[in-house]
């Protein structure tokens, strides 16, 4: 897909003064989800799509999901506050949008040096991570549910090869969540916005270099097209999570079936939208390599050493912060990161490097 094919300049919505209730016609309810990306991105913007319609098909058609893409209703940033006071009922987004809320919740999506797409389930599920997402967007009238990954992310790409921390200092790169902190650490000059926004931002020289998910997606925004230094591994998002964030009270009135409902597709559709990342990922970069003349290249371990350090400073700011939620998120994330981490060197870990060891890769 081109990138013509998906983003589409639009003038930004008017948020009306509050959700009116929804409308009911022979026991159909009718929901609006506001999303953070363009219609028909590839990932994110497809997985949105996939749940409005995997909630209306579950539903038997009770509860029908309208999506409108980012600019329709709302601006992309402006989803959470859209469903947070009424203008929406839910959202698809990434944890990583919000710290502006609380540095708190930007570890439900991503955390430098953190958990992979697997295991930030298990966090949610074993660890009792769901309860802390929970109590942290209940203070925003928001019901949030994990409904897909990335899967590892990458560091992105440079127009030149860079081997040294020294190379970074001062560097325009664009990057969100904790990840962003962990760069700023080091002399980054770090800049949030969004992936079309990132392509028009390299394409003028406002940034030098930038990351957003990996292979499939960046390569239908075109990134490639200016900068051929292709850089892994992503330290700062080892997975990013996506997630729906559904209004409160309008889930509160939904009848216990239609409340498990929305959680049974958002549940359902992580490992798609994991897995399809996966094995998409795996087949642009081939034809990025391959026909576009990128160069993947790997991170020097000095860099990656001191990026940990960086890390290891703005998780300590969490785990010190002055609210004492964003401590207790903080602390269980830590926690189950020490456990799983240590297992994981015998067990996926130690499978996957063997396998890389016969097959020559």
């Amino acid at each position: 897909m081109k990138r013509r094919d998906f983003i589409k300049a639009g003038a930004i919505g008017t948020a009306g003064a509050a959700l009116a209730s929804p409308a009911i016609a022979q026991d159909i309810t009718q929901w609006t989800m506001v999303t953070a990306w363009p219609k028909n991105l590839p990932g994110p913007g497809v997985a949105a799509q996939t749940l409005a319609d995997r909630i209306t098909t579950l539903s038997g058609g009770r509860l029908e999901v309208k999506l409108h893409a980012a600019g329709e209703i709302v601006p992309g940033r402006g989803v959470f506050d859209a469903v947070s006071e009424g203008t929406a009922h839910l959202y698809h987004a990434v944890p990583a949008y919000w710290g502006s809320k609380s540095k708190g919740i930007l570890l439900f999506g991503s955390q430098p040096f953190g958990l992979r797409a697997d295991e930030q389930v298990g966090w949610m599920v074993q660890g009792g991570g769901q309860a802390l997402y929970d109590e942290m967007y209940g203070r925003f009238g928001i019901k949030p549910f994990l409904c897909g990954n990335s899967g590892p992310q990458w560091f992105g790409w440079f127009r030149d090869e860079i081997n040294s921390v020294d190379d970074l200092k001062g560097m325009k790169y664009r990057s969100t969540g904790l990840a962003s902190e962990m760069c700023a650490e080091i002399g980054m000059a770090v800049q949030a916005m969004s992936g079309p926004a990132m392509f028009q931002a390299l394409q003028s020289g406002a940034l030098d270099a930038g990351e957003f998910i990996g292979p499939w997606t960046d390569s239908a925004l075109g990134y490639h097209q200016i900068a051929k230094n292709y850089y892994w591994p992503g330290i700062g998002e080892p997975s990013s999570a996506e997630e729906c964030g559904v209004n409160a009270a309008a889930y509160d009135a939904l009848s216990d079936d239609l409340k498990l409902v929305v959680a049974t597709a958002c549940s359902s559709l992580y490992n798609d939208v994991w897995t399809e990342y996966e094995t998409k990922h795996a087949r642009a970069l081939e034809k990025l390599v391959a026909e576009e003349g990128v160069m993947v290249r790997e991170l020097p371990e000095s860099i990656v050493m001191e990026m940990g350090k960086a890390a290891d400073t703005v998780i300590g700011k969490l785990r010190d912060d002055e609210d004492e939620l964003v401590q207790r998120i903080a602390e269980s994330f830590v926690a189950y990161r020490e456990s799983i981490g240590r297992y994981m060197v015998y067990a996926d870990n130690g499978q996957m490097n063997a396998r890389a060891k016969v097959l020559g890769y």
